[in-house]
């Protein structure tokens, strides 16, 4: 049980999504209902004109990073280490985290991303056919390295302690979250960075994922393209960015004085083990992962008040993810029966992005827990046929939130859920 087990606390917070430069930018977003999806573009994009049957997406436009970076090492890095390195600089100073004071092997890190550093692969095939192997940069493995953002983050802060890297798709910053927790809880940690990291907002990825027809392909207002649960969604909508947290043992946050944003209490992880792109149609092993989470945590479900849905908007993934909800938390959740659960999807303010999505959405489950405020789902004008949740339309709603739940599942038929809980000393 959960109880036994020593307490995770949240103690800081960090992020550079396309709804805003930090954290706090990225959520008051999230709380206004403000989309960060815009027209697809760039040089990359532009030299296909013509090709694209998408034209929606969630580009971050980061700005200067050298009182982080020096300009030459960022120069040697992928952008979804980039943007890992810059989350994490705002999240350890916004615990107040002190790691020149910490035992370096007390000490870790895990980043989740689903695709690592694609661009660097892109770039590296183009040198290749065009000027050939010898013209390779020195810099291409460690650049394009699933674990490059870890391996950057541990260096620039002497972390010597557990480390690792997940590339489960869509689930992986969850599955970054539950290794780091349990290291905790077993005692191989005092401290751990934490997230996930994605740029894959990229020529390949963007039409590769077209091939698959998973994107929308609204072509009117970018904002209006990502509307998970509502019955003209067509697809989910490509996005970037990075969200990184401190985690620490509750004793040991307490010992230094940290102020405790939120307490981690649960985690649960399974396998569809169906197909490698679609999900269980009837949510079977999304439930198992939120049954499993709830197990942990010692919690019964009637006592989760909000649930930050995986809510991609692909007609397939919305409707399994509501059915698992329905049958987990029955009359819970239902709103024609008087339900008090909440549930909305951040996806159709700042779209999909992949193995960094979880650790985004955290941020949203940290502040309805802490502030009382739940993020809406906009763009839901007419809520699909047998959804009978309240998905929060719209607009943010106020409400007391002692827990909050976190769900993130990915291609390979990987399901992650996390519990955020009030932090209550």
């Amino acid at each position: 049980m959960q109880h036994a087990k020593r307490r995770i606390v949240i103690t800081g917070m960090g992020a550079v999504t396309n709804l805003g430069a930090d954290a706090r930018g990225t959520w008051d977003a999230m709380r206004n209902g403000r989309s960060g999806i815009s027209r697809l573009g760039g040089p990359d994009f532009d030299q296909y004109a013509g090709k694209w049957t998408v034209s929606a997406a969630g580009q971050v436009a980061l700005g200067d990073t050298s009182h982080i970076l020096d300009p030459r090492e960022a120069k040697r890095l992928d952008r979804f280490t980039l943007l890992a390195m810059v989350a994490a600089h705002e999240a350890v100073a916004n615990s107040g985290v002190d790691f020149a004071k910490e035992v370096p092997d007390r000490c870790g890190v895990v980043v989740g991303s689903g695709i690592g550093g694609i661009k660097t692969i892109e770039d590296g095939v183009v040198t290749l056919v065009q000027r050939g192997p010898d013209r390779l940069s020195p810099f291409t493995v460690p650049r394009l390295m699933v674990n490059a953002a870890t391996g950057n983050i541990s260096i620039r802060y002497g972390l010597q302690g557990p480390a690792g890297a997940h590339a489960t798709a869509c689930a992986s910053s969850g599955h970054a979250f539950g290794d780091a927790m349990n290291w905790m809880r077993r005692g191989h940690a005092d401290v751990i960075i934490c997230g996930g990291a994605e740029a894959a907002v990229t020529p390949l990825c963007v039409g590769a994922f077209m091939g698959l027809k998973a994107l929308s392909g609204r072509s009117d207002d970018p904002t209006k393209a990502s509307r998970p649960f509502d019955r003209d969604r067509d697809g989910f909508v490509l996005a970037e960015g990075a969200a990184m947290f401190v985690l620490e043992t509750e004793e040991h946050a307490k010992k230094r004085g940290a102020t405790i944003l939120a307490e981690l209490v649960g985690y649960g992880n399974s396998s569809d083990a169906g197909h490698i792109t679609a999900p269980d149609a009837e949510g079977r092993g999304a439930g198992r992962s939120m049954r499993w989470a709830l197990e942990d945590a010692g919690l019964a479900p009637g006592v989760v008040d909000y649930v930050n849905s995986h809510g991609t908007s692909t007609p397939l993934g919305d409707k399994a993810e509501v059915a698992a909800v329905l049958n987990v938390f029955g009359a819970h959740a239902r709103a024609s029966a008087g339900g008090k659960l909440l549930m909305s999807s951040t996806k159709s303010m700042h779209g999909h992005a992949l193995g960094a999505s979880g650790a985004v959405e955290m941020i949203a489950c940290v502040h309805a827990v802490r502030d009382g405020v739940i993020a809406p789902t906009i763009n839901l004008d007419s809520p699909d046929e047998g959804f009978d949740i309240d998905l929060v339309p719209h607009e943010a709603r106020e409400r007391k939130v002692r827990y909050a739940m976190n769900n993130t599942f990915g291609f390979g038929g990987h399901n992650t859920t996390l519990i955020v809980g009030r932090y209550e000393g």
